[in-house]
């Protein structure tokens, strides 16, 4: 129940980076109140969910671009092993509210003309801006266990790191592509042999995808069976800070 929360030390994640709202918002004198700052600045989007719910666990915003959502969730994840928090809520939201930054990714080739995703394919042109949010609750498994909660799914382990100096701001870099996989892995114990399927960012660019196609083949090269690979954006677009 969420009147219990308070009584439990949790923590709260969130991943945001676009900012259209308050640009919507701060382009209007007429629409700048007392209550235009709180109402459009990124950091309350995880301050208000504490507020509300009386949270006293850490309580932050975290924008590291198109991997806020999943580098909210790896902090999430330290909290609860250090025990610095018992329950973690984690989200990440992205909404298309203003056309400035569609306009300047379209002005800088980043997006596809025809308005499709199409990842790891020949055709790959370009990236589709989409929206989204989503929420998740994270717990240690032996406490979701003894509480007998419903469990979705368990994460072994998580690993960030950075491209450092790539061919470009905008370029990933292959090589601490495959290290940070291969971090992840190391720190569960996971086996190559052992990985079935993975989810790739896969944004549908002819530069992005093949760097990371490739960092997939060097971490998984010793690796006998075939390994499915694919992108969930190709069938609703990239949520950007959102994604994942």
């Amino acid at each position: 129940p969420i009147d219990k929360l308070s009584k439990i030390t949790t923590s709260v994640y969130i991943g945001i980076s676009s900012f259209d709202y308050g640009v919507r918002l701060q382009s209007n004198e007429d629409t700048i109140d007392s209550y235009l700052g709180t109402g459009t600045l990124l950091s309350p989007a995880a301050g208000r969910i504490s507020y509300f719910l009386n949270l006293t666990g850490p309580s932050m915003v975290i924008d590291t671009a198109c991997s806020s959502s999943l580098v909210s969730i790896h902090q999430a994840i330290m909290s609860l092993r250090s025990h610095e928090s018992d329950i973690s809520i984690v989200g990440g939201v992205g909404l298309l509210l203003e056309p400035s930054l569609s306009i300047c990714f379209s002005k800088a080739t980043m997006l596809s003309p025809d308005g499709k995703c199409k990842t790891f394919d020949d055709s790959a042109n370009g990236y589709v801006r989409s929206e989204g949010c989503a929420v998740i609750i994270l717990k240690r498994l032996s406490d979701a266990i003894k509480n007998k909660d419903n469990i979705h799914g368990v994460i072994i382990s998580s690993a960030v790191n950075q491209d450092g100096a790539s061919g470009g701001l905008t370029i990933p870099s292959g090589l601490s592509q495959a290290k940070v996989i291969q971090q992840a892995m190391l720190n569960s114990s996971i086996k190559v042999a052992e990985v079935d399927y993975v989810e790739a960012h896969g944004t549908g660019t002819s530069l992005g995808d093949p760097i990371e196609i490739n960092a997939l083949g060097e971490v998984f090269r010793d690796r006998n069976l075939k390994l499915k690979v694919g992108s969930v954006k190709t069938n609703i677009g990239h949520l950007e800070a959102c994604s994942g």
